[in-house]
Protein backbone atom coordinates (compact mmCIF):
# COMPACT_ATOMS: atom_id res chain seq x y z
CA UNK A 1 0.00 0.00 0.00
CA UNK A 2 1.23 3.31 -0.79
CA UNK A 3 1.90 5.65 2.00
CA UNK A 4 -0.50 8.08 2.92
CA UNK A 5 0.43 11.99 2.74
CA UNK A 6 0.31 13.96 6.06
CA UNK A 7 -0.49 17.35 4.13
CA UNK A 8 -2.73 18.46 2.44
CA UNK A 9 -0.93 18.68 -1.22
CA UNK A 10 -3.22 22.14 -2.31
CA UNK A 11 -3.01 24.44 1.18
CA UNK A 12 -0.93 22.31 3.00
CA UNK A 13 -2.66 21.97 6.28
CA UNK A 14 -2.41 18.59 8.34
CA UNK A 15 -4.67 15.99 6.75
CA UNK A 16 -7.27 14.39 9.57
CA UNK A 17 -8.44 10.56 9.67
CA UNK A 18 -12.79 11.01 9.38
CA UNK A 19 -15.91 10.58 7.58
CA UNK A 20 -15.93 13.81 5.41
CA UNK A 21 -19.41 15.89 5.00
CA UNK A 22 -21.30 13.97 2.93
CA UNK A 23 -19.37 11.04 2.87
CA UNK A 24 -19.76 7.40 4.35
CA UNK A 25 -16.24 6.38 4.38
CA UNK A 26 -13.23 6.63 6.79
CA UNK A 27 -10.71 8.91 4.95
CA UNK A 28 -7.80 11.63 5.28
CA UNK A 29 -9.41 14.83 4.63
CA UNK A 30 -8.37 18.59 4.58
CA UNK A 31 -10.26 20.62 7.26
CA UNK A 32 -8.58 23.40 5.60
CA UNK A 33 -9.58 23.47 2.20
CA UNK A 34 -12.23 19.98 2.00
CA UNK A 35 -9.60 18.47 -0.06
CA UNK A 36 -10.15 14.57 0.19
CA UNK A 37 -7.51 12.12 -0.05
CA UNK A 38 -8.97 8.62 -1.41
CA UNK A 39 -7.12 5.45 -1.91
CA UNK A 40 -8.86 3.40 -4.93
CA UNK A 41 -8.19 -0.10 -5.81
CA UNK A 42 -5.45 -1.13 -8.60
CA UNK A 43 -6.88 -2.55 -11.67
CA UNK A 44 -4.97 -5.03 -13.46
CA UNK A 45 -5.78 -6.15 -17.11
CA UNK A 46 -4.11 -8.59 -19.13
CA UNK A 47 -5.47 -11.39 -21.95
CA UNK A 48 -5.22 -14.79 -22.15
CA UNK A 49 -3.84 -15.19 -25.76
CA UNK A 50 -4.58 -18.55 -27.73
CA UNK A 51 -2.29 -19.89 -29.97
CA UNK A 52 -3.24 -22.97 -31.89
CA UNK A 53 -4.65 -24.54 -29.36
CA UNK A 54 -2.01 -23.05 -27.26
CA UNK A 55 -2.07 -21.12 -24.36
CA UNK A 56 0.58 -17.88 -23.49
CA UNK A 57 2.41 -17.80 -20.16
CA UNK A 58 5.28 -15.36 -19.03
CA UNK A 59 7.60 -16.34 -15.99
CA UNK A 60 8.38 -13.46 -13.58
CA UNK A 61 11.35 -11.94 -13.14
CA UNK A 62 10.09 -9.64 -10.39
CA UNK A 63 9.38 -9.99 -6.73
CA UNK A 64 6.12 -11.36 -5.89
CA UNK A 65 7.61 -14.73 -6.68
CA UNK A 66 9.88 -14.52 -9.89
CA UNK A 67 10.42 -17.54 -11.55
CA UNK A 68 6.63 -18.15 -11.14
CA UNK A 69 3.95 -18.43 -14.60
CA UNK A 70 1.14 -15.97 -15.13
CA UNK A 71 -1.12 -14.60 -17.68
CA UNK A 72 0.19 -11.65 -19.28
CA UNK A 73 -0.96 -8.91 -17.18
CA UNK A 74 -0.08 -5.58 -15.11
CA UNK A 75 -1.58 -2.28 -13.76
CA UNK A 76 -3.48 -0.20 -15.86
CA UNK A 77 -1.86 3.51 -16.41
CA UNK A 78 -3.94 6.83 -16.26
CA UNK A 79 -5.50 7.71 -19.80
CA UNK A 80 -5.62 3.99 -21.17
CA UNK A 81 -8.97 2.23 -21.29
CA UNK A 82 -8.65 -1.42 -20.36
CA UNK A 83 -8.03 -2.68 -23.49
CA UNK A 84 -5.34 -0.87 -23.99
CA UNK A 85 -3.58 -1.78 -20.77
CA UNK A 86 -4.09 -5.72 -21.28
CA UNK A 87 -2.38 -5.42 -24.86
CA UNK A 88 0.07 -2.91 -23.61
CA UNK A 89 1.05 -5.66 -20.86
CA UNK A 90 0.86 -8.45 -23.34
CA UNK A 91 3.54 -6.72 -25.58
CA UNK A 92 5.70 -5.60 -22.64
CA UNK A 93 5.95 -8.77 -20.68
CA UNK A 94 5.57 -11.38 -23.84
CA UNK A 95 6.71 -9.34 -27.34
CA UNK A 96 3.32 -10.86 -28.34
CA UNK A 97 1.20 -8.58 -30.54
CA UNK A 98 -2.38 -9.11 -30.28
CA UNK A 99 -6.04 -8.45 -31.14
CA UNK A 100 -8.78 -8.51 -28.15
CA UNK A 101 -11.93 -10.61 -29.15
CA UNK A 102 -13.93 -10.30 -26.01
CA UNK A 103 -13.76 -9.51 -22.40
CA UNK A 104 -13.79 -13.03 -20.11
CA UNK A 105 -13.75 -12.34 -16.45
CA UNK A 106 -13.33 -9.53 -13.77
CA UNK A 107 -12.03 -10.67 -10.15
CA UNK A 108 -11.60 -8.82 -7.12
CA UNK A 109 -9.64 -9.17 -4.69
CA UNK A 110 -10.38 -6.62 -1.48
CA UNK A 111 -7.95 -7.89 1.07
CA UNK A 112 -4.90 -6.25 -1.46
CA UNK A 113 -6.97 -3.37 -3.38
CA UNK A 114 -6.94 -5.16 -6.57
CA UNK A 115 -9.55 -6.07 -9.35
CA UNK A 116 -8.33 -8.02 -12.58
CA UNK A 117 -9.89 -7.76 -16.04
CA UNK A 118 -9.06 -10.77 -18.32
CA UNK A 119 -9.68 -10.52 -22.11
CA UNK A 120 -9.42 -13.55 -24.79
CA UNK A 121 -7.20 -12.83 -27.53
CA UNK A 122 -5.48 -14.19 -30.69
CA UNK A 123 -1.94 -13.09 -31.57
CA UNK A 124 -1.52 -11.18 -34.55
CA UNK A 125 2.63 -10.99 -34.17
CA UNK A 126 5.33 -12.57 -31.89
CA UNK A 127 8.98 -11.17 -32.35
CA UNK A 128 10.58 -13.29 -29.54
CA UNK A 129 12.10 -10.07 -27.45
CA UNK A 130 10.20 -9.75 -24.31
CA UNK A 131 10.31 -6.87 -21.42
CA UNK A 132 12.66 -7.13 -17.88
CA UNK A 133 9.81 -8.13 -16.41
CA UNK A 134 9.59 -11.52 -17.67
CA UNK A 135 12.53 -14.52 -17.48
CA UNK A 136 10.67 -16.33 -20.31
CA UNK A 137 7.40 -16.93 -22.42
CA UNK A 138 5.75 -20.08 -23.92
CA UNK A 139 2.61 -21.01 -25.63
CA UNK A 140 1.67 -24.81 -23.57
CA UNK A 141 -0.35 -26.99 -24.67
CA UNK A 142 -2.96 -27.35 -21.85
CA UNK A 143 -1.25 -30.63 -20.66
CA UNK A 144 1.63 -29.17 -20.24
CA UNK A 145 1.01 -26.29 -18.53
CA UNK A 146 2.68 -25.82 -15.11
CA UNK A 147 -0.19 -25.79 -12.92
CA UNK A 148 1.79 -25.65 -9.52
CA UNK A 149 4.24 -22.95 -10.96
CA UNK A 150 1.37 -20.44 -11.61
CA UNK A 151 1.61 -16.95 -9.67
CA UNK A 152 -1.95 -16.18 -7.98
CA UNK A 153 -4.65 -19.22 -7.53
CA UNK A 154 -7.54 -16.79 -9.19
CA UNK A 155 -4.94 -16.44 -12.43
CA UNK A 156 -5.47 -20.80 -12.54
CA UNK A 157 -8.60 -21.31 -12.00
CA UNK A 158 -9.59 -18.62 -14.86
CA UNK A 159 -7.31 -20.13 -17.16
CA UNK A 160 -8.87 -23.17 -15.99
CA UNK A 161 -12.27 -22.71 -16.60
CA UNK A 162 -11.50 -20.71 -19.88
CA UNK A 163 -9.77 -24.06 -21.22
CA UNK A 164 -12.71 -26.05 -20.42
CA UNK A 165 -15.11 -23.84 -22.29
CA UNK A 166 -12.69 -23.85 -25.19
CA UNK A 167 -13.14 -27.47 -25.62
CA UNK A 168 -16.78 -26.98 -25.51
CA UNK A 169 -16.67 -23.52 -27.40
CA UNK A 170 -18.62 -21.54 -25.00
CA UNK A 171 -17.77 -19.15 -23.44
CA UNK A 172 -19.22 -16.75 -20.17
CA UNK A 173 -18.29 -13.88 -18.81
CA UNK A 174 -17.26 -14.11 -14.94
CA UNK A 175 -17.23 -12.42 -11.93
CA UNK A 176 -15.58 -13.52 -8.77
CA UNK A 177 -13.63 -12.36 -5.57
CA UNK A 178 -11.50 -14.01 -3.11
CA UNK A 179 -12.92 -11.68 0.31
CA UNK A 180 -13.65 -15.50 1.75
CA UNK A 181 -10.83 -16.81 0.80
CA UNK A 182 -12.47 -18.77 -1.92
CA UNK A 183 -13.08 -18.22 -5.54
CA UNK A 184 -16.63 -17.56 -6.80
CA UNK A 185 -17.42 -17.47 -10.67
CA UNK A 186 -20.81 -16.37 -11.42
CA UNK A 187 -22.11 -16.92 -15.14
Amino acid sequence: MPTAPRYCPHCTTELARGVPNGDTHERLHCAGCGYIHYINPKIIAGCIIERDGKYLLCQRAIPPRPGTWTLPAGFMEAGETTEQAALREVWEESGVRADIVSPYSIFSVPQISEVYIIFRAVVTEETGQYGPETLDYRFFEPDQIPWDEIYYPAIRQILERYILERQAGVYGIYMGNDDTGKVHFIR
